[in-house]
This record gives structure tokens, C-alpha cells and sequence, in this order.
């Protein structure tokens, strides 16, 4: 357990007045699980939400179910999604239930107001009411529906934590992430389904291994290594259906052409995956890097902010990609009518452990 620093934070002000101080966790390691960068408490217990969907996708991989459905890499994609509720994220979690013959109905997600500022007016304009494939966590429950299908289990309890394909998604997070089967908790997440919390640290593990297994020379590759290749691969290649217009996710692997995987998780979590490069070696990282952030209030503009400071203090890709984010970065705060009050800026410095 590390102390948090007095400068571990991200601050906002309102005319240079510091208003708040947010304090961020941080823990960067390489494909060896060694930590070489830290912020606050790197062992934080932590909830991955929806930072753990590219591990869950694994399981629904292993599964079986692209060999018996005919799947594409974007379905992939928006079962890793926390997607913005637009026409083609709507669309494509559709298609999937098509595909596997099961109904909107068999979601166990419900519906909820949409990520996006945009899609929202559109539905209230509309007096449109969201069903369940227009959560942002409908390809994931899709694609575990999918899974129990292909397992041939009972599809009406697939979200209970005591399913069969419940049991493989736990043991399957736990194993990617270098954990023991006891050494994780699990609440209840907001779309109903089972969320795993573990120490900070093996979140940024969990994401190191993706960025690996893509990054694999083996002759013989496991099918597991073969599986997190497909999911990195299909994230970083179709990030559209990741996020959506105008959010993070989808900017930060657009920007970042294929180096990277990003993936938010609810209430200020977020976990990234670098594949090996000049930017990793040159930090003394052995293979791959994975990055964890929490931010400890939630606040999820400034986990944008924390994450793409942290990629500046690592040089991670080259400057132009990194410019593409700025607007998440040190973002203006304004008012009613649009006046700048003041600005969001990170004021931590990552400390490199030893």
C-alpha cells in the first residue's frame, strides 16, 4: 500500500482558484507483470466494469461461439463495447441476437438514457423509448447469450453469477490477469450482470497480456493467446463500435493506429494496452505495456485527462498522435453561457519504481 502523494492529482480551477483536487491511482507494468511506473496506490482494490468486457469477450470466444455463429470482427468489437446507443451499435446488437436466433427480450440489460449528448436529444425529440438493445452493454450481453447458446446452457439464467458461463468468465478474468481463482471479488454491475475487483495492478496486467498476445511470433500459439490477438485485433480495428462519436475509446485507438487498445470502465477505471515498440522499450518495459487508472471520485473527464497525461509522460507513440487528444487532456470548464471559468490540469508526475 503506497501513500498517496500530495501531488497524485488532477486539479480543477475556477478563475486559478484550485476548486478540487482528484486523486488518481495509477499502475503501468510490462508483459512481465513488473511494475515499472506508479501513482497513488497501485494495489488499490479496484472495480473493472466495463475495463474487464475484453476479458469477458475472451471467454465468449473460448466458448465456441464464432465457430458455430458467423460472427464478425465488429460484433467482436461491440461485445467489448460500452457503446454510445447509436443507430449502428442498435443495429449490430440486433443482428447479433438474429444470428444466434435468440430475441431483444432475452436481455437481461434493460434499457437506459444513451451515452451520447447527441443520441439522447435525438430520443427525446422522438419521445423514444430505450429497450434493451439500446444499452451500451448490449453486445456484451449478446455475445454471452451467444456463448450459452454454444454451451448449450440455459439462456434465461446466463447472467447469474452461478452460470456455467459465468463460472468460465470468472476464471477466465482471473487467469488473464494473473490472478488465483480466490483472489478477485465480484459485485453486481449496472447491466445486471457479474463485475470483478481486484488490485489495480492487475488490471494494467490484464491489458498488458492483450498487447502481447497480438504482438505473438509463436509457431504454436495457445488458443488463448489466439483469442485476446482476435479481440485486440477487433477493438483497435473498429473502435467505432467500442465507444462512439466523440468518445474517448474510439478517438484514443483511431489516434493511435493499432498500438493500442483503450477501454473505459464506469466510475473513473480505465485500462489500456501497448503493443511492444520503440516508446515501450525506451521506458524499460520487457515486451508489452499495460496501464490502469482509477480516478478515486469517479469523475470520468478527468480520468480522460489523467489517461492521456500519462501517455505524454511516457512519450507512448509520437506527438501527433497524442495532439489528437487534446481536447481530453487539459479541457476549459465554462459556464451557462459558454464564458471559460477555468481548466482542468493534471498536476501528478509518475513515479518510477524501482
Amino acid at each position: 500500500m503506497r501513500t498517496i502523494l500530495s501531488n497524485d492529482f488532477v486539479i480543477s480551477d475556477r478563475g486559478g482558484v484550485v476548486e478540487n483536487r482528484h486523486a488518481v491511482h495509477a499502475a503501468v507494468v510490462d508483459s512481465t507483470g513488473k511494475l515499472l511506473y506508479a501513482l497513488g496506490d497501485p494495489s488499490r482494490l479496484t472495480l473493472a466494469r466495463s475495463a474487464a468486457k475484453p476479458a469477458q469477450a475472451v471467454a465468449i470466444l473460448e466458448a465456441g461461439t464464432f465457430e458455430k455463429f458467423s460472427f464478425e470482427d465488429a460484433d467482436l468489437a461491440l461485445m467489448c463495447a460500452s457503446h454510445s446507443s447509436e443507430e449502428r451499435h442498435i443495429s449490430r446488437a440486433r443482428g447479433i441476437l438474429s444470428k444466434i436466433g435468440a430475441r431483444e427480450e432475452d436481455l437481461k440489460c434493460g434499457g437506459h438514457t444513451p451515452v451520447s449528448e447527441a443520441v439522447h436529444h435525438a430520443w427525446i425529440k422522438a419521445g423514444f423509448k430505450p429497450t434493451p438493445a439500446c444499452s451500451n452493454c448490449s453486445g456484451k450481453h449478446a455475445g454471452m447469450i451467444a456463448a450459452t447458446k454454444a454451451l448449450e446452457a440455459d439462456v434465461r439464467s446466463y447472467h447469474l453469477p452461478g452460470h456455467p458461463l459465468q463460472v468460465r468468465i470468472r476464471k477466465t478474468v482471473n487467469e488473464i490477469c494473473g490472478l488465483g481463482e480466490q483472489d478477485s471479488l465480484w459485485g453486481l454491475d449496472g447491466c445486471n450482470l457479474p463485475a470483478p475487483a481486484f488490485p489495480l495492478k492487475f488490471l494494467s496486467r490484464m491489458y498488458a497480456s492483450f498487447a502481447s498476445a497480438v504482438d505473438s511470433k509463436q509457431k504454436d500459439e495457445s488458443p488463448r493467446i489466439k483469442a485476446q490477438a482476435s479481440v485486440f485485433k477487433a477493438m483497435s480495428q473498429n473502435s467505432e463500435f467500442v465507444a462512439g462519436n466523440d468518445r474517448f475509446c474510439t478517438a484514443f485507438m483511431q489516434s493511435f493506429d493499432g498500438l493500442v487498445i483503450g477501454k473505459l470502465g464506469a466510475d473513473g477505471c480505465y485500462g489500456v494496452g501497448i503493443r511492444e515498440s520503440e516508446c515501450t522499450r525506451r521506458i524499460g518495459a520487457e515486451g508489452a505495456v499495460g496501464i490502469a487508472v482509477k480516478i478515486e471520485d469517479g469523475n470520468i473527464g478527468i480520468l480522460y485527462s489523467a489517461v492521456t497525461e500519462i501517455l505524454e509522460q511516457l512519450h507512448i507513440g509520437d506527438a501527433s498522435m497524442r495532439m489528437k487528444l487534446e481536447k481530453f487532456h487539459s479541457p476549459e470548464i465554462k459556464n451557462t453561457v459558454g464564458v471559460v471559468t477555468g481548466k482542468v490540469s493534471p498536476s501528478f508526475k509518475l513515479h518510477r519504481m524501482q
